[in-house]
């Protein structure tokens, strides 16, 4: 039985789940599925793209850290861009980063519909998307400990997969293997003759937009803070291991596919994991790994339920979402909000019933539509940074987890991301998720302009009372 409007979110995530969670957000399906076309754009130089998008991503995450640990009664970075940059501009945030995760839902439901066609090719495309709905919102609506552990066990088979992966591609590099079409495993395939950038500097440029979408999730550490038992202790931890993460998971992963299969003969349409086993021959292992790309996009699909029901909670909390959104069931979850995200993913079953998309071209619309509104969170996290600074600067001097760099990495970031939305105008399928984007924002902005002044004129004052910690 749900309760009533009251409650709060419950601290019931531990440093186990914290961890789990921050290293399934940097194992995302953008590597596992968006690895190929970025390596098909960029070649060798897939290798700096992934340096420098980490670090970035990296120091937005301090910056998020910092503001969070400043003031625990802040429950993700919607608060805190609502408190220091205005009720406009949380509003905006709020209902961009729903429907985020929301057409990433989408959009995964649909690639593990199609993945599961290689196992029961007679089944019903729509039948494995709905299966998936109905499962993930029994499980994330009793407890947010049971997606704690989801999440756990989901990052532990990804993690596997990428180490069994390392492990094989660097045996294969050391015996020298020779693949059925002649080609030998070698660290030189990587430096490709000394061509670090095949496809000129334009090809470097526009691989930018296919990585940033495999790093969409990192920022969910930020969501679940609110929700941790020990925030001072998890958060910092989770955030730190970030660089040894993107090392291991991206850098290193992408260096021994390289070496094992040259960069043009990956084909830019499947997931350079699958396509390592079956060029080394090994189709058994292919379809392992055809699983756990399966289980990365279900992770991603139980994520994105979690986030987007936490969201419109928070949303409802500052009245900028219907007050039905506030309701919480005896667990501390926040029902309705759950209901309408799986509600709005039913629409990938819509999707599929009418005809089988291809999962490819989807994914690619998706993934650049997602990256636009995410680009556009990372902005909104170091603008608020800057007003953190201003607003609160007793905080930062006494925080002991301050952003590396201050402000100068600050500026840095935000000029990063600026160059980075302007990477999408380099082809016309990212310059069409472009044009979503920005129609979406015009709509939001909208329809802000359609609250009543009473309840805006009362959002500022809502918002400073929640959050004054003082």
């Amino acid at each position: 039985m749900d309760q009533n409007y009251n409650g709060s979110l419950k601290r019931n995530l531990s440093n186990r789940h914290i961890q789990l969670i921050a290293i399934g957000g940097c194992i995302g399906t953008g590597l596992f599925l968006g690895a190929g076309s970025t390596i098909h754009l960029a070649g060798p130089s897939i290798i700096l793209i992934y340096f420098l998008i980490g670090s970035i991503v990296f120091l937005v995450m301090r910056a998020l850290g910092e503001i969070l640990l400043s003031n625990l009664r802040y429950k993700s970075f919607l608060d805190f861009v609502s408190e220091l940059l205005g009720p406009f501009a949380g509003y905006v945030l709020g209902w961009s980063y729903w429907l985020c995760w929301v057409v990433i839902g989408i959009a995964d439901l649909i690639a593990i519909s199609g993945y599961t066609k290689m196992f029961f090719p007679s089944l019903p495309s729509w039948i494995p998307a709905l299966v998936c709905i109905a499962l993930f919102y029994m499980l994330n609506r009793l407890t947010v400990k049971l997606f704690g552990e989801m999440e756990f066990w989901f990052a532990v088979i990804k993690v596997l997969a990428i180490c069994v992966l390392v492990i094989v591609g660097c045996i294969f590099i050391v015996i020298s293997f020779r693949s059925p079409s002649g080609e030998v495993s070698s660290l030189k395939n990587i430096f490709n003759n000394g061509e670090l950038f095949p496809n000129g500097f334009q090809g470097f440029l526009a691989g930018f937009q296919s990585a940033t979408f495999a790093f969409i999730g990192v920022e969910l550490v930020g969501t679940v803070a609110a929700e941790s038992k020990d925030p001072h202790k998890n958060l910092p931890k989770a955030i730190n291991n970030i660089p040894l993460r993107i090392l291991m998971f991206y850098v290193l992963s992408v260096m021994v596919i390289l070496s094992v299969i040259p960069w043009h003969s990956i084909d830019p349409n499947q997931s350079p994991f699958i396509v390592l086993f079956l060029f080394a021959g090994l189709p058994s292992a292919a379809a392992l790994v055809y699983i756990v790309v399966m289980t990365s996009a279900a992770s991603s699909t139980n994520s994105g339920m979690f986030s987007t029901s936490r969201m419109l909670y928070g949303l409802a909390l500052l009245k900028k979402a219907p007050r039905f959104f506030t309701k919480l069931s005896n667990s501390s979850v926040p029902i309705n909000g759950l209901r309408f995200s799986c509600l709005c993913l039913l629409s990938s079953v819509i999707l599929l019933i009418i005809g089988n998309k291809n999962i490819v071209d989807v994914f690619i619309l998706v993934a650049s539509v997602a990256t636009t509104i995410c680009l556009f969170t990372w902005f909104l996290i170091m603008l608020s940074y800057i007003k953190y600074r201003k607003k609160y600067h007793h905080r930062h001097i006494q925080s002991a987890f301050k952003l590396p760099g201050g402000m100068l990495s600050c500026w840095i970031c935000i000029l990063f991301l600026g160059a980075t939305v302007l990477t999408l105008t380099l082809q016309s399928s990212t310059r069409i998720a472009l044009y979503i984007g920005f129609s979406w924002f015009c709509f939001i902005s909208c329809t802000y302009v359609l609250v009543p002044k009473s309840i805006k004129q009362n959002w500022r004052i809502l918002i400073l009372k929640a959050m004054n910690n003082e």
